[in-house]
């Protein structure tokens, strides 16, 4: 490898290898271009200040998506969100106290819920609320706070001390961006703070991630990769990508692309 290149190539040849492996180190990366590892973590730190990819300890990780407001991110791959969701709420019991936290694939899953299915649903989302709203069997309950137009949350000293009032069976826990070594994370510290104080008193802790967030992170963590239950992934996942949640106890289910039949999601095998 070519010791003499620009500063601004070293770079470009950097994000195209975070590109296609998921994860860069900054050890590998020095001896890759022959240059110090101190050369090195400077050219992550300009990437990262760039908004390009996400440091972590050693190395850095793609930056988890941001792709707008709520309203526009519910009409992005409509049908992998409902397949998602459809895996998501084969796993839910009647008769459960259910958290079902913002994001657009959660609202997925709220209007994936079956009807007379004596749930009760928490939920920090005036749109996820108003999905529920009218659905015969399911008791809704909608938690307070400033909202916010980006997420479609509410959340603050309300939304937190609302929350103190539960202790749900299952959370259906948002993630901007999820990795086996950073854990889930999000963009915006109140909301983080406010998904991390839910984990902390629920039973289960469900995740459902689209692909683009699987191996990123974002600013803030909400809670470490081994504190999920299950997490469920697009049928078309890679599966080396997961394997080290797995290794960490995390059940990783699949969802089924098709919209025919009721089959449970099947848990991934590496």
């Amino acid at each position: 490898m070519d010791s003499q290149l620009l500063t601004s190539e070293r770079q470009a040849k950097i994000r195209a290898l975070l590109e296609a492996e998921g994860r860069v180190l900054a050890a590998p990366l020095a001896k890759r271009f022959h240059v110090s590892e101190d050369t090195v973590r400077r050219d992550l730190r300009d990437l990262a200040q760039a908004g390009l990819c996400r440091r972590v300890y050693g190395g850095a990780v793609p930056l988890a998506p941001s792709e707008g407001s709520l309203t526009r991110r519910q009409n992005i791959a409509p049908a992998r969100k409902a397949a998602l969701a459809r895996a998501v709420t084969a796993m839910i019991d009647p008769g459960t106290l259910l958290f079902i936290d913002a994001g657009s694939t959660n609202l997925a899953v709220a209007d994936a819920l079956a009807e007379n299915a004596g749930l009760t649903v928490v939920t920090n989302a005036p749109l996820i609320a108003c999905a529920l709203l009218e659905r015969p069997g399911i008791e809704t309950i909608l938690i307070g706070g400033r909202v916010d137009a980006v997420t479609g949350a509410c959340f603050g000293p309300k939304a937190l001390a609302d929350a103190q009032r539960f202790r749900p069976d299952v959370l259906i826990l948002g993630a901007c961006g999820i990795d086996a070594d950073e854990g889930v994370t999000g963009h915006v510290f109140e909301e983080c703070e406010l998904k991390a104080a839910l984990a902390s008193r629920s039973r289960r802790i469900f995740v459902a991630a689209a692909n683009d967030k699987i191996g990123t992170a974002a600013p803030y963590t909400v809670i470490p990769t081994d504190r999920i239950s299950a997490l469920f992934v697009e049928s078309d996942c890679d599966l080396v990508a997961v394997a080290a949640m797995e290794a960490l106890g995390v059940a990783v289910m699949r969802a089924e692309p098709e919209v025919a039949g009721a089959r449970q999601p099947r848990a991934l095998r590496t």
